[in-house]
């Protein structure tokens, strides 16, 4: 039977990262058939946890202080091997970095994750992935080219406020100042949504209310990034019209629509992060396949990190299954993404409310169940 097994799976949001995941799943699996080989690769699809997959996957961790969503100064990180930065727009500008139960719907800046790009350059990145999700922010990524040198003025020729409600105020958007360096660098704009940046599935109608926006500021903030967009046309041709309209470009907030003004090519979050993590040698090695999410449903079938996971094993011709705290899928939507088989917790233990505290011990339980079921 299977000896060999790869846990490649994301954290359980709220509960355990995507390291843990991996050492509770490992513990589980060896209290049942000790000697079982057992290779780890947490994954993450872009959004939050995606720096923290690139250090445990060998790149080193790079840390500095930048401006949050609020301008208060945050210690945010990114990942770096060799010449390859991992930058993850949530570790500057996510919604973790609001205090609790505080929004800002229409004042959040991604200046910090334009000072976390500068940081990635001058240390010698060649190749940035920039994922981007979780955010606190609307801007369309304007403070984020604010922080790279660009500059985007009012009727009075004096700086726009910070946040996608100050855009409506916006007159005149000047790139040329943009850091010289960017123009000579591989950006991988690494996301798992392909929404535009305005209208009925842009990024403030679909993901505003998520960051507090009120039906008024999500109003607000579509026509804001509209006229955002339309002046950027004036500033630098009809691409900038293009790329508003472009999948990936309401990502994050429309930090994407900031990405691919810089040249960016989009990709989906998970792809990228398997390329970058070294998943294909990995996979090669093993027979049994172990990924998850804290929540298996129909969100993890669109470019989740678990079926990004799957297809690639999938395609390899390995088998699949997985770990999650809640599955909300049935076993043919499960089948047709690539998974054999999923367990949740709520098998083991029908509380949610222990599900989410105790998770670790409980995902234990669960992995020995997976030992039972496939490699003895």
């Amino acid at each position: 039977m299977t000896q060999r097994v790869l846990i490649a799976a994301d954290k359980f949001k709220g509960s355990l990262t995507a390291v843990q995941v991996a050492e509770r799943v490992t513990a589980g699996l060896r209290r049942v058939v000790p000697g079982v080989e057992v290779a780890s690769l947490p994954v993450a699809d872009g959004g939050d946890g995606t720096v923290d997959a690139a250090v445990a996957a060998g790149f080193e961790r790079r840390e500095l202080l930048v401006a949050g969503p609020l301008g208060h100064d945050v210690t945010a990180a990114f990942a770096l091997r060799g010449d390859t930065a991992v930058v993850e727009m949530a570790e500057a500008s996510g919604l973790q970095r609001l205090p609790a139960g505080v929004f800002a719907p229409l004042t959040a800046s991604t200046y910090g994750s334009g000072e976390v790009l500068r940081a990635a350059l001058d240390a010698g990145a060649r190749t940035i992935v920039f994922g981007v999700g979780g955010s606190a922010t609307t801007d369309g990524g304007a403070g984020m080219l604010s922080a790279l040198g660009a500059r985007f003025l009012d009727a009075d020729g004096e700086p726009v406020p910070p946040g996608g409600g100050g855009l409506g105020e916006l007159a005149s958007a000047d790139l040329s100042g943009l850091d010289p360096r960017l123009a000579s660098v591989e950006l991988v704009l690494a996301s798992d949504v392909d929404n535009p940046l305005t209208g009925p599935k842009g990024a403030p109608a679909v993901y505003g209310p998520q960051k507090g926006a009120s039906p008024d500021d999500v109003e607000t903030l579509d026509s804001a990034l509209a006229h955002y967009a339309k002046v950027l046309e004036e500033a630098v041709g009809a691409q900038a019209a293009e790329y508003a309209a472009s999948p990936g470009a309401g990502a994050a907030g429309g930090i994407g629509y900031g990405a691919l003004l810089l040249g960016a090519r989009f990709r989906p979050g998970i792809e990228v992060m398997l390329d970058v993590l070294g998943f294909a040698p990995a996979l090669e090695r093993a027979e049994l396949v172990i990924t998850g999410e804290g929540s298996l449903d129909e969100q993890t079938l669109h470019g989740k990190a678990p079926a990004g996971v799957a297809a690639a094993a999938r395609a390899a011709d390995k088998e699949v299954v997985a770990v999650c705290g809640r599955l909300a899928l049935p076993p043919e939507a499960l089948g047709r993404a690539g998974i054999r088989r999923a367990y949740p917790l709520t098998d083991a233990e029908p509380d949610v409310a222990k599900c989410i505290s105790d998770a670790g011990p409980i995902l234990e339980r669960v992995a020995e169940q997976i030992a039972r079921d496939f490699l003895t």
